[in-house]
C-alpha cells in the first residue's frame, strides 16, 4: 500500500495499482517502443501516480480518453483518480459496485498486460526463433506471445525479420494449446491466413474484419487436434478492447490495430505464429539455426537427384506417411518410380522456414519446386514438416503447399 499526501488531499493506492506502477521501465537504448495503442499514454498516467503527481495523472487520463473515448480501462483509472480527491482508495476500481467486481478484475488484468507488454520489450538485437526464413515476397510476419497478450509485427528486410510494431491482443478464455472443438483455447503453432473477410459480411462481434487461419494444420491433424473457426479479428463497435482471456479461441485486436496491420497481411503467405512465450535468438544463433536446416534441405534435393533411393529416403522420418502409405510402402513405390529414371534435376526457390513455438520441435518448410527428369517435368508449391529425430532433421510430412 502506498500512502501519499498532496495538494488535493490524502490518497491511498493499494493492490493492483501498486503492482502496476512498480513495473520497470527499461532503458530506451535497450528496447524498441512502438506508439501503437493507448499504452504510452496509459503508462504516463501510472508514472505520474507513482511520482505522487495526482493532478498530472488526472490530466494525462483526460488526454488518454480524448484519444480513446471508449477505452473502459482509461475511464476506470480516471474514476479512481477523481474518487481519490474525496477519500482514500483501497483497491483498483474502488468506486465500482460489488456486482461489477468481475469486470474490474478483467480491467485489472488488461492494465497489467498492457503495461507489462509495453515496458518489457525484448532487446533490439534479438529475433524470434521461429522466423527462420521468409521468402522474398513474404513482406511481413506476425508472432503472438499469449502470456504477454502481445502481437509483434515484423517486416522482411532482405531476408532478416525487422521489428515494426506491437499490439495488445486477447486470446482464448481457457488459455492456449487448443485440442478440440469448443474448448475455448487458442492453438499454438505455425499458421497462415486463408481469407480476408470484410466487416460487411460479419456480425458486429468481429468488428472491422477477420482473417481466418489454417487451423488445424497438417501437424495438428497428425496430433489428433480438431476444431475450426480460429481467426484474427476485431472488436464490436462499442468495445475498444477485451480482457486478455476473453475469446472462444481467436486472437482479437482492437479495431484500429487490426486496420493498421490489415494491409500487411498476404493471404496464404504471411506467417501467423502463436506462442505461449517467445524464445529469442541473437542474430548469429538465428543464422546458425537457419543454415543448419537449409543445408539439410539442399542435401535432400541433391540426394533425390542422385537416384540413390537409400540416400534419398534417409531424409524421411520413421513416422513418415503419404497418401495412406506407411514409410516402407512409400519407399517401395519410389523405388519403382526411380527404375524408369535415367536422370533427375530438382530446383527449389522461394523457400520459407518457420519453427514451431510449442513443445513439439518441428519446422514448416514451404518452397516452389521445379522437377525435371527424362520422362516427367512439373512445378508445384511443396510444404514439408521437418522434425528432429535421433538428433537429425527428418521429413515427417510432405504435400502440396
Amino acid at each position: 500500500m502506498i500512502a501519499v499526501r498532496g495538494r488535493i488531499g490524502r490518497f491511498v493506492v493499494a493492490g493492483m495499482l501498486a503492482s502496476i506502477v512498480a513495473l520497470p521501465i527499461l532503458a530506451a537504448t535497450d528496447v524498441r517502443y512502438s506508439d501503437s495503442g493507448p499504452e504510452p499514454q496509459l503508462a504516463r498516467v501510472f508514472d505520474a501516480i507513482e511520482q505522487n503527481r495526482w493532478e498530472a495523472a488526472l490530466e494525462e487520463a483526460d488526454l488518454l480518453l480524448r484519444s480513446y473515448p471508449n477505452f473502459r480501462l482509461g475511464h476506470l483509472v480516471r474514476g479512481d483518480l477523481l474518487l481519490a480527491r474525496t477519500r482514500p482508495i483501497k483497491d483498483f476500481g474502488d468506486g465500482v459496485s460489488p456486482m461489477e467486481r468481475d469486470k474490474i478484475a478483467d480491467l485489472r488484468d488488461e492494465a497489467v498486460a498492457r503495461l507489462h507488454g509495453y515496458k518489457s520489450k525484448p532487446p533490439a538485437n534479438l529475433l524470434p526463433r521461429y522466423l527462420l526464413q521468409l521468402r522474398p515476397d513474404d513482406k511481413y510476419a506476425i508472432v503472438v506471445d499469449t502470456q504477454k497478450s502481445r502481437l509483434y509485427l515484423y517486416q522482411n528486410d532482405n531476408g532478416t525479420p525487422r521489428f515494426v510494431a506491437d499490439y495488445y491482443v486477447t486470446h482464448g478464455k481457457l488459455g492456449t494449446n487448443k485440442v478440440k472443438e469448443g474448448d475455448q483455447r487458442t492453438p499454438i503453432g505455425v499458421y497462415h491466413f486463408t481469407a480476408s473477410l470484410p466487416h460487411q459480411k460479419l456480425s458486429d462481434l468481429y468488428g472491422s474484419g477477420a482473417f481466418p487461419i489454417n487451423y488445424p494444420n497438417e501437424w495438428d491433424k497428425r496430433m489428433g487436434r480438431h476444431g475450426h473457426g480460429i481467426w484474427l479479428h476485431g472488436t464490436p463497435q462499442n468495445t475498444f478492447s477485451r480482457p486478455p482471456k476473453a475469446s472462444d479461441g481467436c486472437v482479437v485486436l482492437a479495431n484500429q490495430d487490426l486496420n493498421a496491420i490489415s494491409g500487411t497481411l498476404q493471404i496464404g503467405l504471411t506467417p501467423f505464429i502463436i506462442s505461449n512465450s517467445i524464445e529469442w535468438l541473437s542474430l548469429d544463433d538465428w543464422r546458425a539455426e537457419r543454415k543448419s536446416l537449409t543445408d539439410r534441405i539442399d542435401a535432400w534435393r541433391l540426394d533425390w537427384e542422385s537416384l540413390d533411393i537409400k540416400r534419398y529416403t534417409n531424409h524421411y522420418s520413421a513416422k513418415f506417411q503419404s497418401d495412406g502409405e506407411n514409410r516402407a510402402q512409400w519407399i517401395e513405390r519410389k523405388r519403382n518410380v526411380n527404375a524408369g529414371k535415367t536422370w533427375i534435376k530438382v530446383a527449389t526457390s522461394n523457400i520459407s522456414m518457420f519453427r514451431d513455438p510449442g513443445k513439439e520441435e518441428y519446422v514448416v518448410v514451404t518452397f516452389e519446386q521445379d522437377y525435371k527428369s527424362n520422362n516427367v517435368s512439373n512445378t508445384m508449391t511443396k510444404r514439408q514438416y521437418w522434425i528432429k529425430e535421433d538428433g537429425d532433421w527428418k521429413i515427417i510430412y510432405e504435400g502440396a503447399g
